[in-house]
C-alpha cells in the first residue's frame, strides 16, 4: 500500500494574528495546532510531511520538527517566495503579499509523487477528518482526476474574535463537489452571519452552508493542471499587489473543464483555529479539555 504525502501550508505570516503562530503554543505539553495535525496525520496512515515555509522560517521549523518527531514519519521542506514563479513572467517589484494556497501546492511537485493532502498549519481539522482522507487518498491510488475535501458546517468554523475567509462549497447528489465559491469578512450581525462574496458583494450565509477549511486531498495531476491555471492567473492578475492564486479557484477551473472531479468527505470534528490573537484561549481550553479526557496524551509526542 502507498501512503499519501500531507502538504502543510506554514508559509503565511499571520497578519491579523500579529506573528508566527505556527510556533505559537497551545497544547498543556507546549504543543502548537501544527503538532497535533501531524500525530493525527501519523496515526491516520499518512508517510510523509512535506512543510511549505518561507526562507527564513525554515531553519527554525526544521529545529522544531526533528526535536519533537524524530524519525517518526519523513519529512520534506520547500520554499515557497514571491519570486518563484514561471520564468516568462516578471515580478512586480512593489508586491509583497504571497500568491497564495494554490502557488504553495504547486511548489511541492518536484518531491511528491503520489497522491496527497492540504492543510493549513494553523487549523485544527480532528482525528476522523485525517483517517477519513487518508483512506480514500489510499483507495485512489494510481487514479487520476480524483480530488476530494473534507466539509465542515460554516457555523462551526467562525471566529468570535473577527471575520474570517471561507471557501462556501456547492454539493451534488452523489457527494461532489461542483463549485467553490471563497467568501471573505464573514461572522455574525446578531442572529445572521454575513459575508462577502467573490465580488466584494455583501451576502447572507448560512450555519448549515458546506465549507472548505482548506482540508483537500489530490491525485498527482493536479500539479500540471493547476501550473496551467497559474499561469493563466498570472497573464491576467499577476501585475496586481494583492491577488492570489487559491487552492479552492484551482480545484473549482479544474472541475469545470470535466477532467476531475471532487469527493466530499463527511466528518462530525469540530474545526478551531488562531486567526486572531484573541481566539488563542479560547483554543488552548479546547486542547486541555481534549487531554483531560484522554483524546491526546500529555506530552503529544512523549513516549512514543
Amino acid at each position: 500500500m502507498t501512503k499519501p504525502a500531507l502538504i502543510i501550508l506554514a508559509a503565511g505570516m499571520g497578519s491579523r494574528y500579529g506573528g508566527l503562530k505556527q510556533l505559537d503554543i497551545v497544547g498543556p505539553g507546549g504543543e502548537t495546532i501544527m503538532d497535533y495535525s501531524i500525530y493525527d496525520a501519523i496515526r491516520a496512515g499518512f508517510g510523509e510531511i512535506v512543510f511549505i515555509v518561507k526562507e527564513n522560517f525554515l531553519e527554525s521549523l526544521k529545529q522544531q520538527v526533528y526535536e519533537k518527531y524524530g524519525n517518526r514519519i519523513k519529512f520534506s521542506f520547500v520554499i515557497q517566495e514571491l519570486s518563484l514563479i514561471p520564468k516568462q513572467f516578471n515580478l512586480n517589484p512593489d508586491r509583497e503579499k504571497p500568491w497564495g494556497t494554490g502557488h504553495a501546492t504547486l511548489l511541492a511537485s518536484d518531491v511528491i509523487h503520489g497522491n496527497f493532502a492540504v492543510i493549513n498549519a494553523d487549523d485544527y481539522y480532528g482525528q476522523l477528518s485525517f483517517k477519513v482522507l487518508a483512506e480514500y487518498l489510499v483507495s485512489m491510488n494510481g487514479k487520476s482526476g480524483e480530488y476530494s475535501m473534507v466539509g465542515f458546517l460554516l457555523g462551526n468554523t467562525l471566529s468570535e474574535s473577527g471575520t474570517v475567509s471561507r471557501g462556501i462549497c456547492s454539493v451534488n447528489s452523489d457527494g461532489y463537489l461542483t463549485s467553490v465559491e471563497e467568501h471573505h469578512n464573514i461572522g455574525r450581525k446578531g442572529d445572521v452571519i454575513e459575508a462577502e462574496n467573490g465580488f466584494g458583494t455583501k451576502v447572507i450565509a448560512k450555519r448549515a452552508n458546506l465549507v472548505s477549511m482548506n482540508m483537500w486531498g489530490f491525485t498527482p495531476d493536479i500539479f500540471e493542471k493547476g501550473e496551467e491555471l497559474f499561469c493563466k492567473f498570472l497573464e491576467e492578475r499577476g501585475n496586481e499587489l494583492k491577488s492570489e492564486f487559491y487552492i479552492p479557484f484551482m480545484v473549482n477551473e479544474t472541475l469545470k473543464t470535466e477532467k476531475a472531479r471532487c469527493k466530499v468527505l463527511n466528518t462530525n470534528d469540530k474545526w478551531f483555529g488562531v486567526t486572531y490573537k484573541e481566539d488563542k484561549e479560547y483554543v488552548v481550553s479546547q486542547f486541555k479539555e481534549l487531554a483531560e479526557t484522554g483524546i491526546y496524551p500529555v506530552p503529544l509526542f512523549g513516549n512514543e
